[in-house]
């Protein structure tokens, strides 16, 4: 056998898993069955090596409990690695360990970098307190049984609260929240204008944290108004270019199964991609051709167009050999149980040939522009310097759409009439 046959040789994990049991004096009884639940969802390759490296810690002194191998697996920083990863799906599915606290980590230390990232002197002492009261009251309500708010939102609120001290440092040159008034909040609303709403109800949260605890006398936000626009305020597609969507994505063989499907339960059924994204193989009524989205309260009807693409990404799904129960999978995910990156999902509608690797606020920018006479794809902006002229499409020119990962959310893309 050639060493690219030896390489691709799936019995090769196997092998090496049987050498391992053979090799210890007393092998775990979960060790057989984790083989070859490890060798079934990596290659060949990265299969034996992390076997290899389960064999080196089975191998020393210490209680081979599937908890202790657990946490003995684990890498520092903000990777578990996977092997850790891997035992951590395969012992929580058999309740034989608890789950680690990664992601409790990984929240802990974003909201420490953005503690840091306030001024010293008077500014982030009433951060680091508020912080401690948004974690008092989540877990306040964890336990009462109600929402908590997420983690997400609390990095939301922090950053928000982290920009708005960098602001008074750099431009007001007020190292004290005491000497904040109306129009240093005013001027920092206009920094945003299309986050006025959020920012102003995390400050105004923040600012009733801050004169309770006695940090300020006067509260500064009380006289300010949000005046946002109600109703949808994103991008629109005209109807021609709705049809034109709807065709490539129903008829198109090159499309990619994400897209289209993506594309036709947005379209159709107003789907968002956090729905899409969380859609699961269970979610799906094969009789009655309904499917389950996000938090909706009754099922959702699809019609022939949306159910054949579909039935679509569940081949492309079956053909990945994947045992992750969401409907949508990538390479990353194939080998895991959780959904795919939101970066994935948000690039699903994303135009080939724009391969920013930033995925921040300087590509934000709406993708899709359906005006008379308009731009049909908005130029590229890239990190760091702009070219001298962003290159233009002409009205008649197609536009086609590619499943890369590489835009942001297209929560706010609205089909119209």
């Amino acid at each position: 056998m050639c060493s690219r046959c030896w390489q691709a040789d799936p019995d090769r994990p196997l092998v090496r898993g049987e050498n391992l049991i053979a090799r210890l004096q007393e092998p775990p009884p979960w060790l057989g069955e984790f083989i070859g639940y490890f060798a079934a969802r990596h290659s060949p390759g990265r299969a034996g090596a992390m076997i290899s490296a389960l064999g080196e810690l089975l191998a020393d002194e210490r209680p081979n409990h599937p908890q202790a191998v657990l946490d003995r697996a684990r890498r520092p920083g903000r990777s578990i690695g996977s092997l850790a990863r891997g035992l951590e799906d395969f012992f929580t599915e058999r309740c034989l360990a608890l789950p680690t606290d990664q992601a409790e980590q990984l929240a802990a230390g974003r909201r420490q970098r953005r503690i840091d990232a306030v001024p010293g002197g008077g500014l982030r002492p009433a951060v680091q307190a508020f912080a401690a009261a948004l974690l008092q009251n989540q877990e306040r309500a964890r336990r009462a049984g109600t929402r908590p708010r997420t983690e997400h939102t609390l990095d939301k609120a922090l950053a928000t609260i982290r920009d708005l001290a960098l602001f008074l440092d750099s431009h007001r040159s007020k190292l004290d929240w005491a000497l904040v008034d109306v129009h240093d909040v005013e001027a920092f609303l206009c920094v945003l204008p299309k986050a006025r709403q959020r920012r102003l109800t995390v400050l105004r949260q923040f600012f009733r944290f801050a004169r309770t605890h006695k940090v300020v006398l006067v509260d500064p936000t009380r006289g300010l108004a949000a005046k946002s626009p109600r109703g949808f305020a994103g991008r629109t597609l005209l109807l021609d270019r709705q049809r034109a969507l709807f065709r490539r994505w129903t008829t198109d063989p090159t499309a990619h199964p994400h897209e289209s499907l993506l594309g036709i339960l947005a379209l159709l059924h107003g789907a968002s991609s956090h729905e899409v994204r969380l859609l699961r193989c269970q979610d799906i009524d094969p009789v009655n051709r309904t499917v389950r989205l996000g938090r909706r309260p009754q099922p959702v009807p699809l019609d022939p167009a949306s159910w054949s693409l579909l039935q679509r990404c569940l081949a492309h799904r079956t053909a990945q050999r994947t045992q992750n129960p969401h409907v949508v999978v990538t390479r990353a995910t194939k080998a895991r149980k959780d959904p795919a990156s939101t970066a994935y999902l948000n690039g699903a509608l994303h135009p080939p040939g724009r391969t920013g690797q930033h995925h921040g606020p300087q590509n934000g920018r709406r993708r899709l522009r359906d005006e008379p006479g308009g731009r049909d794809v908005l130029p590229h902006r890239p990190r760091r310097r702009r070219p001298p002229a962003a290159r233009a499409l002409e009205p008649s020119e197609p536009v086609t759409f590619s499943a890369t990962p590489r835009t942001r959310s297209t929560e706010h893309v609205r089909f119209v009439e």
